[in-house]
């Protein structure tokens, strides 16, 4: 099987050289690594980037009034959320599309930029983000982070960064929302169809926490029920049933009836086990065949820009938190795509559509937003 995967990798390869125009190999790159100035290099691909950082807060949901019965006597508490903030700090050069137009005078890390989520960007060679986002939504506090390199190239380009046939996408994602983390790394042979529409197929290749792995069921009882009282004994909780004392691991009473430790305790110890268990574990990468389109067509009464990906095929290498194992060992099929669609009826009337959706080992996350814009003179 591995043999099978490098002779795939190999004949793309081959096949991204094999055209008649300049590419690959047929460039001149001896005469660029002789002229090639390191400090040019970067002062060129830092020129037009811009480097930000915000901070954006507001109120959460609103306070909770609590009741309770303890000893005949009506007790009153208040479970408070606060203030929901974002700290970002981020650097980006990505060329805008037609559509794309810069309302706001400076970034302040809550734009939604469905295109960078895009395959191919607008210009050739290479395009970058690098953004971190500490934020607290709702009182829960998380990290988001987004990093990409992603570089395009269209045929008969000159330059020595020019590869006709080829797109790769290096990336970083962790959705601390939707609770994904993940490195990804294609590379692609690209066939432009016409000026419109492009078709790509290579390898693409993740690194991520064992997705499927469940911590808990060896805690399943054969009646399918969740042995959560052993479980929490072993994790250093103990229980006084003749006091109703309920203690967790530093001595301290957690609570005083078998309904509170049920409902509130127990739900936290199971969480905290199993964050535990899968930190423990050791990243997998995994390879797979990805396959792509991408379609951009603008004017400015019209347009349209949609890419789509999918994984269909992904190497097996028997290892112990495969995901495979945790399908039936079998195959499953990895995909994402985005679209954004304008249409400017008449100088009153326009609506518009943007959309972009991942499914990677059985996790989802999505954004999307449409409209409709009608204005008077």
């Amino acid at each position: 099987m591995i043999n099978k995967i490098k002779i795939i990798i190999l004949i793309l390869i081959m096949v991204s050289c094999a055209t008649p125009k300049k590419c690959c190999a047929q460039k001149d790159y001896k005469k660029y690594f002789e002229d090639f100035n390191l400090e040019k290099t970067l002062k060129r691909h830092i020129k037009f980037s811009t480097i930000y950082g915000a901070v954006n807060g507001g109120t959460s949901v609103s306070d909770v009034k609590t009741y309770a019965v303890s000893t005949g006597q009506l007790e009153e508490g208040v479970i408070e959320t606060p203030f929901d903030y974002s700290v970002t700090l981020g650097i980006r050069k990505i060329a805008r599309f037609g559509y794309e137009n810069k309302a706001q005078t400076f970034y302040d890390g809550t734009e939604s930029n469905y295109t960078d989520a895009a395959t191919v960007g607008k210009v050739q060679g290479f395009e970058y983000l690098f953004e971190v986002d500490y934020a607290r939504q709702q009182g829960v506090d998380y990290i988001d982070q987004h990093h990409f390199i992603r570089y395009s190239s269209d045929d008969n380009c000159e330059g020595p960064y020019c590869i006709d046939h080829f797109a790769a996408k290096l990336e970083y994602l962790k959705d601390g929302f939707a609770d994904v983390e993940y490195f990804e790394l294609s590379e692609r042979y690209r066939y432009k169809k016409n000026k419109y529409l492009a078709l790509s197929v290579g390898a693409a290749h993740r690194l991520a926490e064992p997705y499927g792995y469940n911590p808990l069921e060896e805690w399943i009882l054969d009646n399918g029920n969740l042995h959560y009282t052993y479980l929490a004994i072993q994790e250093g909780y103990t229980i006084d049933v003749a006091n109703s004392e309920y203690k967790d691991p530093d001595g301290n009473i957690v609570a005083n009836s078998s309904e509170v430790w049920k409902e509130v305790v127990i739900p936290q110890v199971l969480a905290n086990y199993t964050q535990r268990k899968r930190n423990e574990l050791s990243k997998q990468i995994q390879h797979s065949i990805i396959l792509g389109f991408d379609y951009y067509h603008y004017n400015k009464n019209k347009w349209i820009h949609a890419w789509g990906n999918l994984l269909p095929y992904h190497y097996d290498d028997g290892n112990e938190f495969s995901y495979h194992k945790y399908n039936n060992g079998e195959q499953w099929y990895d995909y994402s795509g985005g679209v954004i669609y304008g249409v400017k009826v008449d100088r009153h009337l326009g609506y518009f559509v943007e959309a972009k959706y991942n499914r990677y080992w059985n996790r989802e996350w999505y954004d999307f937003k449409f409209g409709v814009n009608y204005v008077i003179f």
